[in-house]
């Protein structure tokens, strides 16, 4: 179902009034929702599901919830899968597959032959780094501490099949958009042979923002093919994939996006295809042919034909621009007045360039990854805060705080209150 603006904002203003609350005229407005406008973005948060009970959310980086017009779509589709069965799959859903394809290609800044679907971004790396040919006894490919953990794992796995170097970068302990750049460039300076980077622009770890526009132009111009995870950045940040100068992304819908679980994407930039393998299901497949790097059998098709109404809403309720603005205001809400606080350690600084709705803390003598599940399980068992562990980076484990696009003011000022309260209890040294 695609959606008019005007029925947007006949939605948000319904449900305004259903609220009590003015007439959503900051959906009008020529600069959107202001990122402090609590009024105006409860307005859009009565647009989802409700978030309400006893647990502050403030782990919204593993799936988005999809607006409740977004889940109508879902759930028709889901129905007429149930009901139609093979006479729709098999007779018409071919022609809806396609245009949904040219919609996702559309957001994304691309041709719909260079996109190919998946269920989920690990599965879209898993197969375009596995499945690369150019990389040889005796060549390096190179990926950093901040990347996703499988990816870490697929990384070492080809290099391991092919007799290859590898090299992983271990990133800054306080990054910044010129010392990660400065890494980077040390170890492809310091790479011979180097075939195949590996780069995320929105870590999942830490939530570093990395530049990855420079540090392709580095890695292609040492002779390297570049394959880009924007799994936790599309749709927060505004950009199109061709900005990266990349060979290859990957990305999810069914995050910032607000689509379904089980809808990702991929890329692969026009003449790059021949360089990953066909998947093994499908040994007759031209080289060029995209989709054929992932077979993809018999899936859950609603989720992918329920991508469009997802694009829509987004492109006529929530702006990227807006968006991001909103995700890094309530990100500064709990960082700001934390910062400094003896014992905490805040793993991002403030250059908006560097962070979208992600952040991460670290509690000193705290960096074993026991230690910060045990620290999550504070925060909601006593806290009734939501947040989650991350692991895998050089310097130690952490926890994630990820703001959703209806959070409120309130749910990170009670994490700044559990945090003063938590902090001085248990960090160590």
């Amino acid at each position: 179902m695609q959606v008019s603006r005007r029925d947007a904002m006949m939605l948000a203003g319904a449900a305004a009034a259903a609220a009590g609350a003015a007439p959503a005229r900051a959906l009008s407005a020529p600069g959107g929702i202001a990122p402090d406008d609590e009024a105006g973005w409860a307005r859009i948060g009565a647009l989802y599901p409700s978030m309400a009970g006893p647990v502050t959310q403030l782990e919204h980086g593993y799936w988005g919830n999809m607006a409740n017009q977004v889940a109508e779509t879902h759930k028709a589709n889901v129905e007429r899968l149930n009901r139609e069965t093979s006479i729709y799959a098999r007779r018409a859903m071919r022609k809806d597959q396609a245009v949904v394809k040219a919609r996702a290609a559309q957001a994304m800044g691309v041709q719909p032959e260079e996109i190919g679907f998946c269920r989920n971004a690990a599965e879209g790396l898993q197969a375009l780094i596995s499945q690369f040919q150019g990389v040889a006894e005796g060549d390096a490919i190179l990926w950093s501490d901040s990347d996703y953990d499988t990816s870490h794992a697929a990384m070492r796995s080809l290099a391991k099949s092919r007799r290859a170097t590898p090299v992983m970068v271990n990133l800054p302990r306080a990054p910044t958009r010129e010392n990660v750049i400065a890494a980077y460039a040390a170890a492809i300076k310091a790479t011979p042979r180097l075939k195949f980077v590996l780069l995320t622009h929105g870590t999942h770890k830490s939530g570093m923002v990395v530049p990855v526009t420079e540090i392709a132009a580095l890695a292609k111009a040492a002779g390297a093919m570049v394959l880009v995870d924007c799994a936790q950045s599309f749709r927060m940040r505004p950009f199109v994939i061709p900005d990266f100068g990349a060979d290859y992304a990957v990305l999810n819908f069914h995050k910032w996006t607000g689509a379904p679980v089980g809808v990702a994407g991929f890329w692969i930039r026009p003449g790059a295809a021949p360089m990953i393998a066909s998947a093994a299901a499908e040994p007759d497949a031209k080289p060029e042919d995209v989709q054929a790097k992932v077979h993809q059998g018999t899936l859950d098709y609603a989720p992918q034909l329920t991508l469009p109404a997802a694009l829509d809403f987004q492109e006529q309720v929530l702006p990227v621009p807006m968006k991001l603005a909103r995700l890094q205001w309530l990100r500064n809400r709990w960082v700001q007045p934390l910062r400094g606080l003896s014992g905490l350690e805040i793993m991002l600084g403030d250059d908006p360039a560097t962070f979208g709705a992600i952040t991460s803390f670290r509690i000193a003598g705290h960096t074993s990854t026991a230690d910060n599940i045990a620290i999550t399980d504070t925060l909601f068992n006593q806290y009734k805060i939501m947040t989650v562990h991350r692991s895998g980076l050089a310097d130690g484990a952490c926890v994630r705080v990820t703001p959703g696009l209806f959070t409120k003011a309130t749910d990170c000022d009670r994490l700044v209150a559990a945090l003063k309260d938590l902090v001085p209890k248990i960090a160590r040294g």
